[in-house]
């Protein structure tokens, strides 16, 4: 699980990559967020609220990957925080774990501003904006968070935070919902893979039909960027799978399709070998059988005896041995 983890997160720092994700997400594949526009910002978060006695307590939270972006859309510009969760394994827990985040990134938000106006010496207006910190023409930057799920099967868990609870419709009312943003390789749909501009596009078909090497090798055939992949994504995709591809770890660029087709050739071996072995195991087991009925036909051995030493009821031991005269 570490090493997932470890290498997820390595993998979507790159900006291009991050980049590529959002824009699927939010822009349906158009190129609006830049990689250019996109800086990196502190993954750590910290926000101290109240504890017992009215002390407060600290919490600690590391996000994945977290960048800030100014996305400019139709002469318009859009300043956004982005962050990243990577997903090896389904969470039952993703809508708090995340709304806790993105609640701690708004929250360090408010202070940063709070602190900027003490420090200008901005006079507030009022008791609230003393209060608070917060002037009224103040305003805080949206954050966007992406569960990135690296896994083959569908995304079962909750994907918002009203199928978390228990309580019906007349609550819920009053209960604001957190939904989960979510790319999962599961749901997307073979078309809709053209809609990525990097190899996460790869990654993910990749990831999607792991399980099935036919369908896997018919979809690697097909593609003909699977016939230069970066040794990034292709490290990344042997932790995720397990594929065990055989490839040379000094060259740049890796075929898939060669890859795979070294795993497909050892597993045909594999089974040959186990057929093998199988067939030698009946081959001795009927040749015992065989001994032993020839043993009961010359009297040697009774068929209690026989049978007790194939292991076999008298029955069973008559019918696979139907060839001989047994008496």
């Amino acid at each position: 699980m570490a090493e997932k983890d470890t290498v997820t997160k390595d993998y979507m720092q790159d900006r291009e990559t991050f980049a590529d994700a959002f824009n699927f997400l939010l822009y349906n594949g158009r190129q609006v967020i830049m990689a250019e526009q996109l800086k990196p910002l502190d993954t750590t978060s910290i926000v101290l609220p109240y504890g017992e006695g009215g002390k407060a307590v600290a919490i600690q939270k590391y996000r994945d990957v977290l960048k800030m972006v100014t996305a400019m859309e139709d002469d318009r510009a859009a300043y956004l925080i982005l962050g990243i969760e990577n997903q090896s394994e389904i969470h039952y827990a993703m809508p708090v774990r995340n709304m806790l985040y993105d609640a701690i990134q708004y929250v360090s938000q408010v202070e940063i501003i709070a602190k900027s106006n003490k420090k200008e010496d901005k006079k507030p207006e009022n008791s609230a904006e003393f209060l608070s910190g917060l002037y009224k023409s103040d305003r805080l930057l949206p954050i966007i968070t992406l569960t990135l799920y690296f896994g083959v099967d569908e995304w079962t868990a909750p994907k918002d935070l009203h199928s978390m609870l228990a309580a019906d419709e007349d609550i819920l009312q009053f209960v604001d919902n957190y939904h989960l943003h979510l790319i999962a390789p599961a749901e997307i749909a073979d078309e809709d893979f053209s809609k990525f501009r990097t190899e996460l596009s790869l990654a993910l078909k990749y990831v999607k039909y792991s399980q099935d090497k036919k369908k896997l090798k018919q979809v690697l055939n097909e593609d003909q960027s699977f016939r230069s992949v970066s040794r990034k994504t292709a490290n990344l995709l042997n932790i995720l799978t397990n594929s065990k591809l055989r490839y040379d770890n000094r060259e740049e660029k890796v075929d898939m399709c060669e890859a795979i087709e070294g795993i497909i050739s050892d597993a045909k071996a594999e089974g040959i070998e186990e057929g093998m072995r199988e067939g030698m195991k009946e081959g001795m087991k009927e040749g015992m059988l065989r001994t032993l009925a020839n043993l009961v036909k010359d009297g040697v051995l009774t068929i209690d005896s026989a049978t007790k030493r194939a292991d076999m009821t008298v029955e069973k031991f008559e019918e696979k041995n139907v060839c001989y005269t047994v008496t």
